[in-house]
């Protein structure tokens, strides 16, 4: 049950900022407001919170069963295939007066800019602004409950790295360690992440976004997984990587500067540092040369393609100014030249815990 404190806050901020309604996008939102968990959202989709009354929903006419089961509380405005989704956006802000002020999501990455100029077009007379910075850390936090689904998330993170890692053996082909990291994610009871496995050999290893293709492991192969559980579309990532036979020259020194870098990043993430005070002590600690774009960022709620939330992210970055707080949850990432190990962090008003949990070792299969 969403609780509707999260409503009251927003409504808050929007009074506070003079705003009629709030149009919200992105799908990690709108199931943070209103609980809709469903992969329709390749079609447009969006919330509008308006100061008072109920929430409206804009979805595509399909998806009326779901709303209904899944989110009756909300006032649902659809548009057929081959009609406008502007129309429907104008019908439900509609309320809004002459002159009143909308706040749309505007760095949302699933808001059409052309579907947003054709409402606009429709709503004459309103003032239209960004709504992202009212937005701003609103899921930074995460409360008890949210903790305990990160939590799970972790266990299940744990599971699957255990399988990937078994499976990861000489002559053994990348798809295979990734079925075995699939099998675990869902049979340990996790959902569909918002990020598919990334596994693949070192030698790929800065291409960061590529994952398992048609290649065999063999002997002296360094194989990087990187992947995350998922319980009730929370996440916790978690990567390792793994030596297949005899770890090449160097891989020690690289493991050890690794997990340097990450128990630095962990002692130094508390409430009131700044995340650039982490990034700098990960920096120093790791000992790279060329500086990262950054050594984590805040993990949560996440729908696909992403688990991070969306296509902003807010990172532990050089320079970066945002203060750490107690229920923030990171994942921590020391990657450095030929090996990468990163947990999930909890932020704790006392201290920061991993709540994933797999060996830290340096790993070597047969």
């Amino acid at each position: 049950m969403i609780p509707e404190s999260r409503v009251a806050s927003l409504r808050a901020r929007m009074a506070e900022h003079g705003l009629d309604a709030v149009a919200l996008a992105s799908p990690e939102l709108i199931y943070y407001l209103t609980g809709l968990d469903h992969h329709g959202y390749f079609a447009f989709t969006l919330l509008v919170v308006p100061r008072d009354g109920d929430l409206a929903l804009v979805t595509r006419e399909m998806e009326r069963p779901t709303v209904r089961a899944q989110v009756p509380q909300c006032r649902h405005v659809t548009f057929g295939d081959g009609t406008d989704p502007a129309t429907a956006v104008a019908g439900a802000l509609a309320d809004v007066p002459a002159g009143g002020r909308i706040a749309t999501e505007d760095a949302a990455i699933f808001f059409p800019p052309a579907i947003h100029a054709r409402a606009r077009l429709a709503l004459p007379g309103r003032r239209w602004t960004d709504a992202t910075p009212l937005l701003t850390g609103t899921m930074a936090v995460k409360t008890a409950d949210e903790v305990e689904l990160v939590r799970a998330a972790a266990a299940i993170s744990d599971a699957a790295m255990a399988a990937g890692t078994a499976r990861a053996r000489e002559g053994t082909a990348e798809h295979d360690v990734a079925a075995a990291v699939h099998h675990a994610l869902y049979s340990t009871g996790g959902q569909q992440p918002g990020f598919v496995p990334m596994i693949r050999p070192l030698w790929m290893l800065e291409q960061e976004h590529v994952s398992w293709g048609p290649r065999t492991l063999t002997r002296g192969t360094g194989l990087f997984l990187e992947l995350s559980g998922c319980v009730r579309r929370y996440h916790a990532p978690l990567s390792r990587t793994v030596y297949v036979g005899d770890p090449p020259e160097g891989a020690a020194e690289a493991h050890a500067a690794a997990l340097a870098g990450l128990e630095a990043a962990r002692a130094t993430l508390r409430p009131g540092v700044r995340t650039g005070d982490v990034y700098a002590a990960w920096h120093a600690a790791a000992g790279v040369t060329v500086p990262r774009h950054h050594c984590g960022y805040l993990v949560g709620i996440g729908f696909p393609p992403s688990w991070v939330g969306g296509g902003e992210v807010l990172g532990i970055r050089p320079g970066g100014d945002t203060r750490v707080r107690a229920g923030m949850t990171f994942h921590l990432m020391s990657w450095v030249p030929g090996h990468v190990v990163s947990d999930t962090a909890l932020v704790t008003s006392e201290r920061t815990e991993f709540l994933t949990r797999t060996s830290r070792d340096l790993t070597v299969v047969s």
